[in-house]
């Protein structure tokens, strides 16, 4: 059934047809633009296209495809750079050019890569959907092959395959394929949920010292213009502790993305010395592509994401950021005359970021494995306000905050997170393990730590109404201590080795200039010149 274009409103279009589904994908145009059903009424449909509309005309036909929009999962997608709507870009550029071509399709992951099958079940075993078959080999590690029905095996592959070779059949004449295809906005089923009890590992001093992040946590990363939202995520992508990375860059600016490229390809992963290309994929949505791709790209990188957890990997999802995935959806919101909420956001937009921070946490899979899916998003609020609709949302279903302070990127602390306001739901849980496995001084060192910055913040308002010649010996030593643990503990250059830092490392620095405080303290009580005493601390 092919139906015709009635109506269009930039990248929403009304279509004549009515025996369809919500969230089905068509072709729109004589060029096959894509697009997905976002409307239904009684004698049309409205279709949100991903590519650009410009040409588009009235009576052009519009092709129902019967499937909602999907990624194709399988082997091949690590070390892979997609767009929105997970065509791979680089081969795109090979075949088409340096721009995106409005209808142009290529398969997502290499149907003529030959991979090796070492199988897991035999004939005569009798399996369940989402049970592994057996893996192949992709780079360093075992990317597993799930069944995608369940039934008696008939017979099974052994060795070299490829994306079309069936590596199992059903007695029922089910072909088993070692791809699937995966609607993006339904979540992946999995036994059940378990609750965080590890850390995620970062490198950031400021975040695995104060407000750790538990592997299946939530983070959220708001800040102004200029704050390093962008070099954070990108440093911790570069060094974070899991199996997987997947990046997407939502709405960013080109040159961004295309820095990151080209540093991803030349770098190595810190924990394998492999390149960290091999366990990274990348979803690029710059702010030149559609807005309604832009809204898709999000949920085609947590299904990608939670693939690969399925197998029982650690994997980490960064997004840069959801403020352009925001105003993206307030675009097609806008197109399609639905009424406002605050600043003209949908009035669902707090519930679609509640539902995506939910597919993210530690599970039991189908296959009986234990799997996580952590997500650390940037938020870039105009203004650098923190009380409009998109941070609010976020705030209310994340675990935790890390703020960048517009005045700390202004003296060029980075990463530019302020201990004062940011916090982790999950530090309680997720320091009985640096406590056990990493020095059992850890909690003690942290809030002795947090003390001597909160008491610095009192006593830099006192300087400012007596002076610094009003304060006593004690507090000038307390100011000193306080400098070093901002300098030297919370700062790190991004550019540098210091860009990573173990958990060991950490709590020997941060133990270091406590006990020079603890020292220095005890001799300026003894009468010591507190000038000799600093002098020593350098």
């Amino acid at each position: 059934m092919t139906g015709r274009i009635i109506g269009i409103t930039g990248p929403t279009v009304t279509v004549n047809l009515t025996d369809i589904k919500l969230y089905d994908r068509l072709k729109v145009g004589h060029g096959g633009l894509q697009g997905e059903v976002v409307r239904l009424a009684d004698d049309h449909a409205v279709v949100q296209v991903y590519e650009e509309t410009k040409g588009l005309g009235v009576g052009e036909p519009a092709q129902p495809l019967g499937v909602p929009l999907s990624v194709r999962l399988g082997p091949g997608l690590m070390g892979q750079v997609y767009d929105g709507l997970q065509r791979p870009l680089p081969l795109m550029g090979e075949k088409f050019g340096p721009f995106i071509r409005p209808g142009c399709e290529l398969e997502s992951l290499p149907a003529d890569s030959i991979w090796i099958f070492t199988p897991l079940k035999k004939a005569g075993d009798t399996i369940e959907a989402g049970c592994a078959l057996g893996f192949v080999r992709e780079n360093s590690f075992e990317h597993c092959i799930f069944a995608q029905a369940g039934g008696v095996i008939s017979a099974i592959a052994q060795g070299e395959i490829t994306l079309q070779t069936p590596v199992a059949s059903l007695e029922d004449g089910t072909q088993l394929y070692p791809a699937h295809d995966w609607p993006i906005r339904t979540p992946r089923p999995f036994r059940r949920k378990l609750p965080p009890a590890s850390p995620l590992i970062t490198g950031q001093r400021v975040i695995d010292f104060f407000f750790p992040l538990s592997l299946g946590g939530t983070a959220i990363i708001p800040g102004g213009f200029g704050t390093g939202k962008t070099i954070l995520e990108q440093a911790i992508a570069k060094h974070a502790a899991v199996d997987v990375i997947v990046y997407v860059g939502c709405g960013e600016r080109g040159n961004e993305m295309a820095e990151m490229l080209e540093e991803f390809s030349s770098l190595n992963d810190p924990w394998s010395k492999r390149p960290l290309a091999e366990r990274t994929i990348m979803v690029a949505n710059t702010s030149n592509m559609s807005v309604a791709a832009r809204e898709a790209s999000i949920y085609t990188a947590v299904t990608m994401a939670e693939y690969y957890r399925d197998m029982g990997c650690h994997v980490l999802l960064l997004a840069d950021s959801i403020s352009r995935w925001a105003e993206a959806l307030r675009e097609v919101s806008s197109a399609l005359e639905e009424m406002p909420g605050e600043e003209g956001y949908p009035t669902y937009l707090a519930s679609r970021l509640s539902g995506y921070f939910s597919r993210a946490g530690v599970v039991e899979t189908l296959d009986g494995k234990t799997g996580s899916l952590s997500m650390i998003l940037s938020v870039s609020p105009p203004g650098g306000d923190f009380t409009e609709p998109t941070t609010q949302a976020c705030l209310r279903a994340s675990g935790a905050f890390y703020m960048l302070d517009t005045s700390l990127a202004h003296r060029r602390h980075f990463p530019a997170i302020n201990w004062v306001q940011s916090y982790s739901l999950y530090a309680e849980e997720v320091s009985k393990h640096f406590t056990e496995s990493v020095s059992e001084k850890w909690e003690e060192l942290k809030k002795k730590g947090m003390a001597l910055l909160q008491k610095e913040e009192k006593l830099r308002e006192v300087s400012e109404i007596v002076g610094a010649e009003g304060l006593q010996d004690e507090d000038h030593l307390l100011l000193h201590t306080a400098g070093e643990i901002r300098n030297r503990f919370l700062c790190q250059n991004s550019f540098t080795e210091d860009a990573f830092s173990t958990p060991e490392q950490t709590a020997l620095l941060i133990e270091l200039i406590v006990r020079q405080y603890e020292e220095g303290s005890a001799r300026l009580a003894k009468g010591e010149d507190l000038s000799a005493i600093l002098k020593e601390m350098k």
